[in-house]
């Protein structure tokens, strides 16, 4: 079962530029070092500064393992702390996990043989 984590934050206006470089820098590196998946995520409408991560696991397990490896690695903490101490809105950042409801293609079977009776 998949779990997304949807973590959505507000870049300072004064240093857009350089919080754009390095988020799309941990997108790329979480990509190359880590089994998941990351997608930066661009507003189309809504407030102009608010960017998102969306971050895909195979379940929640994986997903604390993949931190796990993360907070352990110096690299990625100083690119991290780089990001949220300089570039992001202090307070802006919300994040949310959502996982896969699992058995739909079960119920919608099922819920087809009764209308057929």
């Amino acid at each position: 079962m998949s779990v997304f984590v949807y973590q959505t934050f507000e870049l300072k206006q004064e240093s857009l530029v350089e919080g754009l470089k390095n988020a799309r820098k941990i997108q790329s590196y979480r990509n190359e070092k880590y089994d998941h998946k990351a997608e930066l995520l661009t507003p189309v409408s809504g407030n102009d500064f608010t960017y998102a991560y969306l971050f895909e696991f195979e379940g929640l397990a994986e997903m604390e393992l993949q931190n796990k490896k993360m907070f352990e690695d110096e690299e990625y903490k100083k690119m991290i702390s780089e990001l949220f101490m300089q570039q992001i809105v202090q307070g802006s950042m919300n994040t949310q996990i959502y996982r896969t409801i699992s058995g739909l293609k079960v119920d919608s079977e099922a819920d087809s043989d009764k209308e057929k009776k």
